[in-house]
């Protein structure tokens, strides 16, 4: 049996006083709503209506279960319009992980922001920079720099990824600049633990993409810290522009090679599939796509 159709067949009748009334308000045939009837009071085991030829009325058990009904179908409706809020309001608590120098340097302020306009959403903040899983650690969207994002989420790019070779003017004085990538094999290259391509720097530039394998001294798991390396004229640093843009636009570090990018990569938000995707979600990740698309302040350097 279908007790809720039932049940709503029940109480239209009770409201209307006659089964042509609650058919015609249900937008049913009278017959099926007479047999939604017939088949809550065989599940109940009790009469709820008195019919006669001429009116329909509720028995005193079928009052009493009407009473019940509304407050039933009240409650539905209550849960269903909830449910409808959150998908059109953003509210409860929305979880984002991101990496942390992006999340320090950008995305912190971009979150205030956002909370500023949605007062009733709560937000917790992740950052690290290991490759979390998204669906079983529970987090809301997570922001990925990557040329390939994941196919098992649903990803949308917020902005491009640019990544700068550079050093101290006094460095290249010291050791010469290069003028292809390939040179870099001959210099102190500070190195990112956590990149993909290990001792491998790739390029996209004049004669097609190519990887240089690059040695150093200095290795470390944070952006920042390679930046104050560099700073320090400890060697060659190729770092996010989003990490190296301040120190670019002091003159304190000098880019080369500018003609060789890499731009196969871009920085996404990944979120997991759903059929009905949250209004904290889907604002949020507009959001960062009109504040940092196409191009991103870090970039102008």
């Amino acid at each position: 049996m279908d007790t809720l159709n039932s049940i709503k067949a029940f109480t239209k009748v009770v409201d209307s006083g006659s089964f042509t009334g609650a058919a015609k308000a249900l937008g049913q045939t009278k017959s099926a709503v007479s047999k939604h009837v017939a088949q809550l009071e065989e599940h109940l085991g009790a009469r709820l209506l008195n019919r006669t030829t001429r009116a329909v009325s509720p028995t005193e058990e079928g009052l009493a279960f009407h009473s019940r009904c509304l407050r039933i179908l009240s409650d539905l409706e209550d849960a269903e319009r909830s449910v409808a809020d959150l998908h059109s309001t953003p509210r409860g608590t929305l979880r984002i992980n991101a990496p942390v120098n992006f999340g320090g340097r950008y995305l912190a302020d971009a979150v205030a922001d956002f909370m500023k306009t949605h007062s009733e959403l709560n937000v917790e903040l992740d950052l690290n920079d290991r490759l979390v899983d998204v669906v079983d650690e529970g987090f809301d969207v997570v922001i990925r720099i990557t040329s390939m994002p994941d196919s098992s989420l649903f990803a949308r790019k917020i902005s491009p990824f640019r990544r700068v070779i550079c050093a101290t003017p006094e460095y290249w004085r010291k050791h010469g600049k290069p003028e292809h990538p390939s040179e870099l094999t001959n210099h102190n290259c500070l190195l990112y633990t956590y990149l993909l391509t290990g001792n491998e720097w790739s390029f996209d530039g004049p004669d097609g993409t190519f990887n240089v394998k690059i040695t150093g001294s200095f290795k470390a798991n944070n952006g920042d810290v390679l930046v104050s390396a560099a700073s320090n004229g400890l060697g060659v640093l190729a770092a996010p522009t989003f990490i190296a843009h301040d120190a670019v636009k002091e003159g304190i570090l000098e880019p080369v090679l500018m003609d060789y990018t890499e731009t196969k990569a871009s920085i996404y938000a990944v979120y997991p599939h759903s059929r009905h995707l949250s209004a904290k979600v889907r604002l949020f990740v507009d959001f960062l796509i009109e504040r940092y698309s196409p191009e991103p302040p870090w970039d102008t350097i």
